[in-house]
């Protein structure tokens, strides 16, 4: 005797058996982990329903252009994990920032940014939101004053990292938040390198977060992802003439007030899904957001080991002979320890950098020496990412921050001879001989008077 795993289907032919038979939509199978939705779209129980999905009027998922099943995990997990009220995950961490940005600034805004910032974020201020009519000024993150005199009456918001993006500055969430608050707009923070683990903006009063989830939260360097979350702390019906895209009639979804409808936490989500997402197409991919999940599963342990690592092997490099300053600001020496203990008490991020000590015969030749370095290197890999479980090396200024002038590199904390490291799961140890090896062939090039020069931070 023989049992049916399925039920019974209508008699049909080949071509109908191929694509309909074997699935019910909407049929739950009790899986342990979230499935992968890989499906362009979603099938409407009538057309009632499909009218009032796309009108607003019903929550619901219509097309995987803009949310999928596993996608919808994703962003209540980050959300949570970030003790925020909503999120929107997107293709790139890059797609994050974009698609917050044109949401809040809208035509004409004007966006406060730190100077301290990845190179492509950069790029994205000062260039590509320029064609979209949103002017940005930067300032030193670290300045209250600079912030305070940057805010004209069309800003829209101010913008910075959590733990900067080479030079692991750290910055006085509170402060900023404080700043922007006082001018009515809300603080937006990059948090791919704090971490929701290390440290959580909104409880320091940032009103949105990005994260690129390509790096720490995913955790493997397989996927790109983005995420915005909403902290639900910013009221834009305050002042509702400086933030229309929530106040005034919607008139593609008849006239719908987002701010009416959906409110505080949630009207922003709305707003980049339904506009931004939709208009302009950066989604994640079903595939992405399952093993971004994979890798958040792990999130706290990668972290906690890497920052162990990092601190290690930053301890050691600045008693190097060939290193001339080290940027991590878990060292007592750095400016921004105090910062750091204040803000990140599980420890500092896996990310900084340090600089080669040059050669005071041929300073000219920086960028020879930090090739030299680089190449030499066998355990760290010359990769554009951070955030992997692999160790990996790069060169912003010929790198991720090639497109900036000299004076922002300069403004940046940059110089030719510094040297990216994002510390992953290998052995502390085996990463530190690597680092020797890379770097012995420098020392002999410097007088024993020139190495007691050498600034330590320890």
């Amino acid at each position: 005797m023989t049992s049916r795993l399925v039920p019974e289907a209508p008699a049909a032919g080949f071509a109908t058996n191929q694509v309909q038979h074997g699935f019910t939509p909407g049929a739950a199978h009790r899986t342990a982990v979230p499935a992968i939705h890989q499906t362009a779209a979603y099938e409407f129980a009538s057309l009632a329903e499909a009218a009032d999905l796309f009108a607003l009027r019903k929550p619901g998922i219509i097309y995987s252009r803009n949310a999928s099943p596993t996608q919808t995990i994703l962003e209540e997990r980050v959300a949570a994990l970030e003790g925020g009220a909503s999120a929107v995950a997107v293709a790139s961490g890059q797609a994050a920032v974009a698609v917050t940005i044109l949401a809040l600034a809208g035509r004409g805004g004007h966006v406060v940014a730190a100077n301290q910032l990845y190179g492509g974020t950069v790029d994205l201020l000062q260039d590509t939101l320029d064609d979209f009519g949103i002017s940005v000024t930067f300032v030193d993150q670290d300045d209250a004053d600079a912030w305070r005199a940057a805010i004209t009456p069309q800003t829209r918001l101010l913008f910075a990292e959590s733990v900067a993006n080479p030079i692991a500055q750290v910055l006085d969430i509170r402060l900023v938040a404080d700043i922007a608050h006082e001018a009515g707009v809300p603080l937006v923070i990059d948090n791919t390198v704090g971490t929701p683990y290390l440290v959580r903006p909104g409880e320091h009063g940032a009103d949105f977060v990005v994260h690129s989830a390509t790096k720490f939260l995913a955790g493997h360097g397989t996927s790109l992802g983005g995420v915005v979350i909403d902290q639900g702390s910013f009221d834009f019906g305050a002042e509702p003439e400086r933030w229309p895209q929530f106040t005034r009639p919607f008139p593609r979804f008849g006239d719908l007030v987002l701010w009416e409808r959906f409110g505080i936490g949630l009207a922003f989500a709305v707003l980049v899904k339904s506009k931004y997402v939709h208009d302009l197409g950066p989604s994640l991919s079903p595939f992405n957001a399952w093993q971004i999940l994979q890798g958040i599963e792990t999130l706290d342990l990668r972290v906690g080991r890497q920052s162990a690592s990092a601190l290690t092997i930053a301890r050691h490099l600045a008693q190097h002979p060939a290193v001339a300053q080290v940027h991590h600001p878990g060292l007592t020496g750095n400016q921004w320890h105090e910062l750091a203990q204040r803000y990140l008490p599980r420890g500092v991020p896996s990310v900084f950098s340090f600089d080669i000590a040059q050669d005071d015969a041929d300073a000219a030749d920086d960028i020879g020496r930090v090739a030299q370095v680089i190449d030499g290197l066998e355990v760290f890999r010359l990769v554009a990412n951070i955030g992997d479980a692999r160790s990996i090396v790069a060169h912003p200024a010929s790198m991720t921050h090639s497109h900036l002038s000299s004076g922002q590199l300069s403004a940046a904390g940059i110089s030719p001879s510094t040297i990216r490291v994002s510390v992953g799961l290998e052995d502390p140890a085996d990463l530190i001989a690597d680092l020797d090896r890379a770097l012995a062939p420098l020392i002999p090039t410097r007088s024993a008077a020139d190495r007691e020069d050498v600034r330590h931070y320890a």
